[in-house]
């Protein structure tokens, strides 16, 4: 299993998109009308499991590319498309152990200048994954806002370093 520590926060974030889940209704969740991007929940949660599929799919090989992302669309326009991929994800992930998140692994991304490889600590980039995923969860956040959805997911769309005090509705 994954270092406990690790794969708590993994799992408390990937479980609270799931408590979004069950608490909006799918033309919540595919909406794209508020600007200036006109994104969906969808497309920031399918995007967020994105990162984790690459992780996924490149410990196999010791090569993560995370800009060769799967971008399924059903999981971008299904509520349970995505419910059934965190559950994927999070069963994918609870079979790896700690002597695996030392290993140092080659992972390529765009930083903005063009593809390039850096190393990263397979504990490292799924730490990267974890707050790549609550970065998105703000924007879902910002979404559901103006949509004027009420959610009460407890620290939902805020970095676990916000002071509390900072929190609105957390």
């Amino acid at each position: 299993m994954v270092s406990t520590n690790l794969f708590s926060a993994i799992n408390s974030t990937l479980n609270s998109a799931k408590i979004l889940l069950s608490s909006i209704d799918n033309s919540i969740y595919i909406n794209k009308t508020v600007g200036p991007f006109y994104s969906s929940v969808g497309s920031h949660l399918r995007h967020s499991l994105d990162f984790f599929n690459c992780i996924i799919q490149g410990i196999v090989i010791n090569e993560i590319d995370l800009t060769s992302r799967n971008r399924d669309e059903s999981i971008s326009n299904s509520i349970s498309a995505a419910e059934e991929e965190i559950d994927r994800i999070l069963n994918c992930l609870n079979r790896l152990d700690d002597s695996d998140l030392k290993k140092i692994i080659l992972v390529h991304d765009d930083c903005g200048t063009g593809k390039i490889g850096i190393h990263y600590s397979l504990e490292g980039i799924l730490a990267q994954g974890n707050s790549h995923a609550i970065h998105h969860y703000a924007t879902i956040s910002y979404l559901l806002f103006n949509l004027d959805v009420k959610t009460e997911i407890k620290g939902f769309g805020y970095n676990p370093t916000t002071p509390i005090e900072k929190r609105v509705g957390a």
